[in-house]
């Protein structure tokens, strides 16, 4: 029995594509886990709705994964993770891990850790998740939240290096640092993409924490905990399944697993 659980796939969603740097990271980690993808693609995106919206959209997303016989899910999607990972932990018994607990963790892993600046959507800027999980972890932080609406669209755009993207970036970050930033929160599954770009823009002592890496490496001491780990010797596979279906959403999906994404689904919630 506890060999069939091991080999079930991981779930993992997002209102998007932009997960799939969760998924990539996981691959890279994780190389034996088969991972079954959900992107609420028809529905992005979730920063900018309601919280009982937010958290409708993602119960279905959990309802979805679930059905589809899954072992654990990750909620690769900062804006769901904030409003909705507490209602979803307390409604299902499949493990459900966040992303913003691991993105706090690394955050605080340096005890020299005293300026955090947050990068995030407008919903996950306002929900407060990141402010609160760092302060009560560690008093006496300053924290700094800047909602960055542009830059999922100029990723979407692939507009990783366009001049456009550089001054929108530092138009977020000047603020940031000018407030002495030490560490800086990438709280986006978007925003792995601009590393480069940040790291050129960005004071050479000010670290960078990534939702992605944090949320692959909190995921793995998870599964081990659990005793879930699926066997070593095989190369895991990958399902997608998206919600809406177009030729740039199969782009995206290459840009961001830098590599063929093989067949796509479609994706029917709520049925």
């Amino acid at each position: 029995m506890l060999a069939a659980v091991n080999s079930a796939p991981l779930g993992i969603f997002d209102s998007g594509v932009g997960g799939l740097t969760v998924v990539k990271a996981v691959q890279e980690l994780l190389p034996a886990e088969d991972v079954l993808y959900l992107g609420d693609t028809a529905r992005l995106p979730y920063g900018s709705k309601s919280p009982e919206t937010i958290r409708q959209f993602a119960d279905e997303d959990v309802r979805f994964l679930i059905a589809k016989g899954v072992k654990a899910i990750v909620v690769a999607c900062n804006t769901a993770t904030a409003h909705a990972l507490p209602q979803l932990r307390e409604k299902y018994r499949t493990p459900i891990l966040g992303v913003i607990e691991p993105g706090v963790t690394a955050a605080l892993a340096d005890p020299a850790t005293e300026r955090v600046g947050i990068i995030a959507t407008r919903g996950t800027i306002r929900s407060h998740a990141y402010q609160h999980a760092l302060a009560l972890r560690r008093t006496g932080l300053i924290i700094h939240g800047q909602a960055a609406p542009l830059l999922v669209p100029l990723v979407e755009e692939n507009w990783i290096e366009h001049p456009a993207t550089r001054q929108v970036l530092k138009a977020y970050l000047d603020p940031l640092v000018d407030k002495g930033i030490d560490t800086l929160m990438l709280a986006c599954t978007h925003y792995p993409i601009l590393i480069p770009v940040l790291k050129d823009l960005l004071p050479p002592d000010v670290r960078l924490v990534d939702s992605a890496t944090t949320c692959a490496e909190h995921l793995k001491h998870e599964l081990t905990r659990l005793d879930l780990l699926a066997d070593g010797d095989r190369e895991g596979k990958l399902e997608l399944h998206l919600t809406d279906l177009s030729e740039e959403f199969e782009t995206l999906t290459r840009r961001f697993l830098k590599k063929s994404p093989g067949r796509i689904r479609r994706a029917v919630l709520g049925a």
